[in-house]
């Protein structure tokens, strides 16, 4: 499961919604090998933003009404990224939201071990699993996230 955010509003809405749509199923496509699209039943998520998904190969699946439990991992990276990184810092507007979102997600794509993964990595670099050479770190957002590594020998 990848972690992909489509954009950042304090006031989403159906046309915003759609517009997020077209540009994740787009030309750079990053919904591209993309089955479903699980989403609760909020009224952004109209019948033109389902449109776009199903014409892009993509079945928007619309969750039960008052089943919250059933959109439980959206629910836990929510919560994980809220309490490593959003609750131990003051941002100042939508530049530094996207770029500590940017960070934490490349963060817990390529360098974060997954409990529910057996302790893997999801997208490791090539660095993963090396035995020899130095102990390395490398930190993200002034050290609040922090990945050890070894150094090629």
């Amino acid at each position: 499961r990848k972690v992909i955010i489509g954009g950042i509003t304090p006031y989403p809405n159906g046309e915003w919604m759609a517009q997020v749509a077209r540009n994740l199923t787009g030309w750079d496509c990053e919904l591209e090998n993309a089955k479903y699209l699980i989403h609760d039943r909020d009224t952004k998520y109209t019948t033109q933003f389902d449109a776009i998904m199903k014409s892009s190969g993509i079945k928007p699946l619309k969750l039960p009404p008052m089943s919250p439990n059933l959109n439980a991992f959206a629910e836990r990276w929510v919560k994980s990224a809220k309490s490593e990184i959003l609750d131990k810092q003051v941002l100042f507007g939508k530049k530094s939201l996207q770029y500590v979102l940017r960070e934490y997600i490349s963060h817990y794509h390529k360098e974060r071990n997954h409990q529910g993964l057996d302790n893997t990595i999801p997208f490791p670099t090539e660095e993963v699993g090396r035995r020899e050479g130095e102990i390395k770190t490398k930190e993200r957002i002034g050290g609040l996230l922090k990945y050890y590594y070894r150094d090629a020998a």
